[in-house]
């Protein structure tokens, strides 16, 4: 008898990695359209909507985006 392993419901959803996704897209695009060879420490801080200085947003919640706040290309 062959046993084959279940597989996980499609519907079950890694929300911390989708969120490191999108921001990782988010950095891809600001580092595409900068002029600049590397991003600013500041920029990187804008991209990822961090306050700068601790790293942290203001809400402790990573955001969720769509398109707002890309830069045009």
């Amino acid at each position: 008898m062959l046993y084959v392993a279940g597989h996980r419901p499609t519907t079950v959803q890694d929300h911390v990695a989708l969120v490191e996704i999108d921001l990782t897209g988010e950095l891809m695009i600001a580092a595409a359209a900068a002029s600049e060879d590397r991003l600013s420490p500041d920029r990187i801080d804008e991209v990822l909507e961090v306050d700068g200085e601790d790293g942290d947003r203001a809400d402790g919640v990573p955001p969720r985006r769509g398109t707002a706040g890309r830069c045009p290309g």
